[in-house]
């Protein structure tokens, strides 16, 4: 594959969200589509003795909580996906916000019951600022929940971004049947047993005046459903992805990721719709991604990734040209040429040492204490990529 073919099949992004709105869940139900693992620990079952796969450090599974941002890449459709779990919690919201300087877009996790809160404010303004693409995923539609057209406009007016629904759901709680996906046009239905695998039904209804959508879902819901959708027609524009791309429009999901339903669609128009990587800014110029040269940024330092032994990882997101193992690069800040015998890729705390990554790629290099956030690598460019906060 050539270096344009290797950055157009990348999609690098973050899930963000308040703490317990189902981020961590709603990451393990898309490694669990990726075929990246078989079953989806929630982070809080003990149904399950496994623990969800981005949350493998001792406090985390101690307090339930994401802490530290993790990285988790698969294929999925001919595509490379690269997964940051950010941290909800305020306490470790700098981690977030750096993170936010690594990917390309971003997936925003609402709880339904709850709709938008203070932490969603506040990582949507770092968005705004970035301007970077937003898909936002509504929650827990297996609780009770707002009216999804109160939750559509809370969601505008909070985060102050225009909205379109691209699935809506039919009722919510105990009467939640499903969603019907508008823009694939069909129906996928709900049935709850806590799936822990990949195969939720799904019934192709082209049609929504059909007499069959009676059948499925009762003629009560089935009414509701072609009034909503008739209202959501009437009332939002048509998708536009370039003013998504512009981070003017933020698509709208529905779902219930702990059931796995909603996911399957999210991602599979995620994968359509979503940004390769895009161009990044320096003090100097703007690095284009298909560069010949290899460039990279260090967004984070991660310690103790490994019990067994005191180590410390950089993690260097690629913005340009091609890393190659054992090949000497400018640690610009230090002026010294370094080279790296075992750079890794991640899938969560399972390592793998690569020979080469591509722009959109996070690679972990091992530190021995030389390595500041915002250090830069190059093949001999004295750059320095802005807007990470130190």
């Amino acid at each position: 594959m050539t270096l344009q073919e290797e950055i157009t099949r990348r999609r690098t992004f973050a899930v963000i969200a308040h703490p317990d709105a189902g981020k961590t869940t709603l990451t393990e139900k898309l490694l669990l589509f990726g075929g990246a693992i078989h079953v989806a620990g929630a982070v809080k079952s003990n149904k399950i003795k496994k623990g969800a796969t981005s949350d493998f450090m001792e406090i985390e599974r101690q307090r339930g909580i994401s802490v530290a941002t993790s990285v988790m890449g698969f294929e999925y459709q001919g595509r490379k996906i690269n997964i940051l779990d950010t941290p909800g919690h305020e306490d470790f919201a700098e981690d977030t916000y750096r993170t936010l300087t690594a990917v390309d877009s971003v997936i925003i996790v609402i709880d339904g019951a709850k709709g938008v809160e203070s932490q969603t404010r506040k990582l949507m303004d770092v968005c705004r600022m970035r301007q970077t693409p937003v898909i936002v995923f509504v929650n827990k539609l297996d609780r009770p929940c707002k009216d999804p057209f109160d939750l559509l406009d809370e969601i505008e007016k909070e985060l102050r971004i225009r909205v379109r629904p691209l699935s809506f759901p039919i009722s919510s709680g105990d009467t939640f049947k499903g969603v019907y996906n508008i823009y694939e046009k069909n129906l996928t239905l709900f049935t709850s047993d806590e799936r822990q695998t990949a195969d939720a039904s799904t019934v192709e209804i082209n049609d929504l005046a059909s007499p069959e959508l009676d059948e499925y879902i009762t003629e009560r819901y089935a009414n509701q459903l072609r009034e909503d959708t008739e209202l959501v027609e009437g009332v939002y524009d048509a998708f536009d992805r370039e003013a998504y791309l512009r981070a003017e429009l933020a698509p709208v999901f529905f779902g219930s990721a702990v059931n796995n339903f909603g996911v399957k669609e999210l991602l599979e128009c995620f994968i359509r719709i979503a940004p390769s990587p895009r161009p990044a800014p320096t003090e100097t110029r703007i690095v284009e991604p298909a560069e010949a040269k290899m460039t990279g940024f260090v967004f984070k330092i991660h310690a103790n990734m490994d019990p067994n032994h005191r180590d410390r990882i950089a993690f260097l997101k690629i913005c340009s040209g091609t890393f190659e193992r054992n090949k000497n690069y400018l640690h610009v800040r230090s002026g010294k040429q370094m080279k790296f015998s075992s750079p890794t890729a991640f899938m969560a705390e399972k390592k793998s040492i690569i020979d080469f990554a591509y722009p959109g790629d996070i690679v972990g290099l091992h530190d021995t204490g030389n390595f500041t956030i915002g250090d830069t690598f190059t093949e001999g460019e004295k750059l320095k990529f802005t807007g990470i906060p130190s």
